[in-house]
């Protein structure tokens, strides 16, 4: 059984720090495309950023280039998102989830809800002005 739990969240001001981990179980994320997604209130779920498991290739979406930086620790199976600068327009429930397809080609342009076919239970991210 596939399971993905999401800690680290909180809440900050703006400019401040937060270092989001996704623990992965029941299967080993190793040519997959795992990805953090994003979702506030009243908003459709935004993929933020993605990294390709078995070579380390990313993506970032505009809104969080230069800011987020996206990891993994293939030995301990987690995930994590590194969100530094932070902005309030970054609150939201953040969510990790993996890929349901092997390989690189899985892992192209911006990551996409219906491509990934485990989540996690999000762990909520809230920035104050």
């Amino acid at each position: 059984q596939v399971q993905l739990v999401e800690s680290g969240g909180g809440s900050v001001q703006a400019g401040g720090s937060l270092r989001l981990s996704c623990a992965a179980s029941g299967y080993t994320y190793s040519s997959h495309c795992m990805a953090w997604f994003r979702q506030a209130p009243g908003k459709e779920r935004e993929g933020v950023a993605a990294i390709y498991t078995g070579g380390y290739s990313t993506y970032y979406a505009d809104s969080v280039k230069g800011r987020f930086t996206i990891s993994q620790d293939n030995a301990n199976n987690t995930l994590y998102l590194q969100m530094n600068s932070l902005k309030p327009e970054d609150t939201a429930m953040y969510y990790c989830a993996a890929g349901r397809w092997i390989g690189s080609w899985s892992c192209e342009g911006s990551p996409m809800p219906y491509e990934y076919n485990y989540w996690g239970q999000g762990t909520q991210v809230t920035v104050s002005s």
